[in-house]
Parts: structure tokens; sequence; C-alpha cells
């Protein structure tokens, strides 16, 4: 069957080879460049794949190389607001956010699936690293490349307008593929870090927008250690730039444990006190069904992280009879919480963070860590 597809080219390798192999299989294609940034010369320069005007004509290219019809799309002022000022708050207030989940949840899989839809395209095509079909989203065949985790906070709604066509492959053969097609970004180098923050400063950027919020460092048992200039930033889990004058008694190094924005307090601690068996989860999205009970299945914290063995229930929000919310079948947040019991435990799990359930390959559902501890304290 043809379908209108709307190709989202970055200006990267991946997303030209997907949008070629769409429109290969015989689909109506037109591609589009997101243009994030009010001012792209603050944005990450050199060749990196995403948000830079150097991308917008490396999409270009590749659009006239495939044959399809191109255009920009000016998506700065929801961008602006959806993540980079989401971003911002999320470290106010003392949470780690990931601004590249972000940007799929916001802005690729609803700002742009929205209009595409509206334009009576059938589906958005994209150049991530996933497997789709049948509803089901899985990682990909290149572990080293997987995707799945920074995409399983769309709905099953999302998905069903969405084509992930490299999920397959692994890189190295994507770039092969765009040499052979001769799209010249077969070379590109794959994007990095954050792509706002054109120097990789992020304590330098928050403080910019946020201002110096001076506050205490202190131990577990409440001694001062140091001062900051902003609990913002730091992230649970960090070890260097902590800038402790004298060193702990036993000469091993302190680590995060924990950032309380209303005192402005960072408390620092050894690293064994990193060690974390309970989550609670907040805002849940089911790609499957909701579970009734608790069921055993694996969870991932962060992106390209360690997948845990756990145990997972879900309980509802008041008035929530079914636990679907709009999702009907699953498929979107259907409020209340998750509890998630690792049976071994993990280290640096921050508020803020996306869990991610997977049974084997394949995406349960996600939700957004709203606490942490040991067991016998959550």
């Amino acid at each position: 069957m043809t379908l209108r597809v709307l190709a989202a080219m970055s200006g990267g390798v991946d997303s030209a080879v997907a949008a070629a192999r769409a429109a290969a299989a015989g689909h109506d294609v037109t591609g589009v460049h997101m243009a994030l940034s009010r001012n792209p010369q603050t944005y990450r320069t050199g060749a990196r794949g995403c948000c830079t005007l150097e991308d917008a004509r490396d999409a270009r290219r590749a659009a006239d190389v495939i044959g399809i019809p191109f255009y920009v799309w000016d998506m700065a002022e929801r961008f602006d607001r959806d993540v980079v000022q989401d971003f911002v708050a999320e470290y106010a207030a003392g949470r780690t956010p990931n601004p590249c989940l972000r940007c799929n949840e916001k802005i690729k899989f609803t700002a742009l699936l929205d209009r595409a839809r509206a334009l009576g395209f059938d589906a958005v095509c994209t150049g991530h690293y996933a497997r789709l079909s049948d509803g089901v989203l899985r990682r990909a065949v290149d572990p080293g490349k997987d995707q799945s985790y920074v995409l399983a906070v769309c709905t099953r709604e999302q998905l069903a307008h969405a084509m992930f066509p490299l999920g397959d492959t692994p890189k190295a053969d994507v770039r092969r593929e765009a040499a052979a097609r001769g799209l010249r970004v077969a070379d590109k180098p794959d994007s990095h870090d954050i792509c706002f923050i054109a120097d990789g400063d992020t304590r330098g950027f928050l403080t910019d927008r946020l201002g110096a919020a001076p506050g205490k460092i202190v131990d577990v048992g409440g001694d001062v250690l140091g001062a900051h200039e902003g609990a913002y930033g730091y992230t649970v889990g960090q070890r260097k730039g902590l800038r402790i004058g004298r060193p702990a008694p036993d000469g091993k190094p302190r680590y995060v444990l924990d950032i309380s924005p209303v005192t402005g307090t960072v408390t620092v601690g050894p690293r064994a006190a990193l060690d974390v068996d309970e989550i609670v989860g907040e805002h849940p999205v089911w790609l499957a069904a909701a579970p009734g009970a608790s069921i055993d299945c694996q969870v991932q914290l962060r992106a390209h992280g360690e997948v845990y063995d756990c145990t997972v229930a879900a309980t509802r929000a008041d008035g929530d009879g079914d636990g679907d919310g709009d999702g009907g079948d699953g498929g979107g947040d259907g409020g209340g919480a998750v509890r998630i019991r690792l049976r071994t435990p993990a280290q640096g799990v921050a508020k803020g963070q996306t869990a991610v359930l997977y049974d084997g390959d394949t995406v349960l559902g996600s939700a957004t860590i709203a606490a942490t501890g040991r067991a016998a304290l959550v």
C-alpha cells in the first residue's frame, strides 16, 4: 500500500537513508527539516547532524539526491517551550531530564506528527534505530545504536503513524548504503550531546538562565563540606566537579546522593549510598496493556544504560478504572504510577529520568522516575 510519508530529515546520514528507503519502497515521500532555533548559530556546529544551518543544507542536498520535495518548517518556538524551557525547569526542580527524549515526545511525535496528519500525510518517517511492526516497538538489531529507549514515551496512537526503516540494519551498513546512493552525508559524524548547548557546558548554560543560587554541600550526617552557586548544576551520581576542599575520612571519592532545590542543599556521600532497588514512576505510558498485577520484566534507566531484571506493579489514578487513560487500549498516559523493584541495585538513578520497561527486546512502556530508595525505605 502506498502511503503519503513525511520524512523528518535532520541533515544526518540516518534520516537521509530512512527517507531514501521510504521512497524506494514506493511511498509518496516529502522531506522536511525542522528549524529548532531562532538563532541557529548558537547551536552545535561542525557536521554534527542535528539542528544547525549546515544540517538544513545537508538535508536539502540529500532530498535532491533522493528526488523528493523538501521543506523547512519553523518549530523554534515550540522547541524552546517544550524542550529547552522544560530542560531548565527540570534542573531547577532538582530533577535530571533527557532533552532528546523530550524532543521525540513533544516535537517529532506530537507537533510534527500533528501537522503532518492535518496535511493529509499517513506517517512520519525518521532515522531512529528501532523496530516497529503491528504496533509493537522493539529494540534495533544494532544494540550499540538502539533508540527504543527514547521512543518509549510515544503512545500507541503516535507509533501507529510512525516509520523506522533502519531498525533492522547495523549502522555500518547504513553508511555504506548512503555512499552507494550518492548521499554526501555518508561519512558525516553522528550527533552527540545536547544540541542547544553549543559549548557543551550544561552548568554554564543553566547559570545563564537561572542565575546564581548559592547553597551548601553537606555529607549524609549534615556536616557542611563546601558551597556551590546553584544546586541545578549537579545530578545524582555525579563525582567530578564537586569542589569539596577536604577529602572523605576513608579517602574514597564522594558522589552526589540528593539535591534539594528548596533549601539549595546538595548531599554527597560514599558510592555505596547510591544503591537503589525501588523506583516509583509517574505518568506511565503503556505500549502493551497495563499490568493488572505485578509482572517480571526488565528496566532500562538511561539511554544506552544497563538493563536490570525487575518486578513491576501498576497503580491506578483515582477515577481511572482501567488504567488506560487517553490511550483507550493501553496506548496513552494512564495516570497512576508504577512501582519497580530491581533484583540487583542500580546506582546514579535520578528523579526526572525515564524508566523504560522491556520484555526481552519488546518495549512494554515507560514512566518518569519520581522517587527512589531502598526497598525498606520506599
